[in-house]
């Protein structure tokens, strides 16, 4: 599975793969924790929060020493992103899924983009 990214002005040919190593936090346990406590993330890795339904969603930095670029969406639109920093980031926006990446990742995104996962084919 990877997660891309299409500009809203662009068709099939402007996508591009934001990460190929993709980590679904699909339980409560998982999204609680999301990435605190760990010591970095791979350069081409996402964290991805799929929710039921759209709300207004926070994310928080408490525990995480690195700073990351957050994507908010509602049905693969993107809604907001943020830079979060270490430790003290805070950022909130509507979404049925979050994206958690490395910073600097999430860099040409921006709201009304599409970000999508997509199963890679056996």
């Amino acid at each position: 599975m990877r997660l891309v990214h299409r500009p809203r002005s662009a068709d099939g040919d402007g996508e591009r793969t934001l990460a190929n190593d993709v980590e679904l936090a699909e339980t409560t346990f998982e999204q609680g924790r999301g990435l605190m406590f760990r010591r970095s993330i791979p350069e081409d890795y996402a964290l991805v929060f799929p929710f039921k339904k759209a709300k207004p969603r926070t994310l928080h930095m408490i525990g995480v020493p690195f700073a990351i670029d957050a994507v908010w969406t509602v049905d693969g639109e993107v809604t907001h992103l943020k830079r979060l920093a270490p430790m003290v980031g805070l950022g909130r926006g509507s979404a049925d899924c979050i994206v958690e990446l490395p910073a600097g990742a999430a860099e040409g995104v921006a709201v009304g983009d599409v970000v999508r996962l997509v199963e890679e084919a056996d």
